[in-house]
């Protein structure tokens, strides 16, 4: 799965965008998710859509969103793990696990003990965010993250592919 995520363009030029990256994810049998906007996403006819705390509330996103629609949810540490219980998401997302260069805005990193904290808050699948890379990738599926959304390990290199078969790798058994 794919999440695009383009804060600095308008909205015609997401929706665009939007709409070229869900052609390419489904023509390579992907999935594709919007960040922070349902709305985008259900023109676009994305997979569905990921929400941070600031973003509308999962139960509002649905009303936008077709029956079936993917929501995930950002979550910094305990209380909002636990508050996301009563939420409509099909994906919790704990982080950043680790400091991250990618969203300079970003919350302090809540460790391995966060995704450990939160894997106990949660029976929804537990996606670990920022700064994983392969040298730690395996550590967060350990502590409890059933998967990880990375960026920067990928961007990083100029084959993407091996870099993917490098993280798949370091994950080994463990994902």
């Amino acid at each position: 799965m794919v999440q695009l995520r383009a804060k600095a363009v308008s909205d015609g030029a997401l929706l665009e965008l939007a709409r070229d990256a869900v052609a390419a994810a489904r023509a390579l049998g992907g999935r594709l998710i919007v960040n922070d906007r349902p709305d985008v996403a259900l023109l676009a006819a994305a997979d569905g859509v990921h929400l941070g705390q600031d973003d509308l509330l999962p139960r509002d996103a649905r009303t936008v969103l077709p029956e079936g629609a993917i929501v995930g949810l950002s979550t910094h540490g305990d209380r909002q793990v636990e508050a996301a219980a009563d939420d409509p998401v099909d994906y919790v997302a704990i982080g950043p696990v680790f400091a991250t260069r990618t969203k300079p805005d970003s919350q302090p990193p809540v460790g391995l003990e966060g995704v450990r904290s939160a894997r106990t808050r949660t029976r929804r699948p537990l996606v670990a965010i920022g700064g994983i890379t392969v040298d730690n990738a395996r550590a967060v599926i350990e502590a409890g993250a059933d998967g990880i959304a990375v960026l920067s390990a990928f961007l990083a290199d100029r084959d993407v592919e091996s870099a993917v078969r490098r993280l798949r790798a370091a994950i080994g058994d463990a994902g």
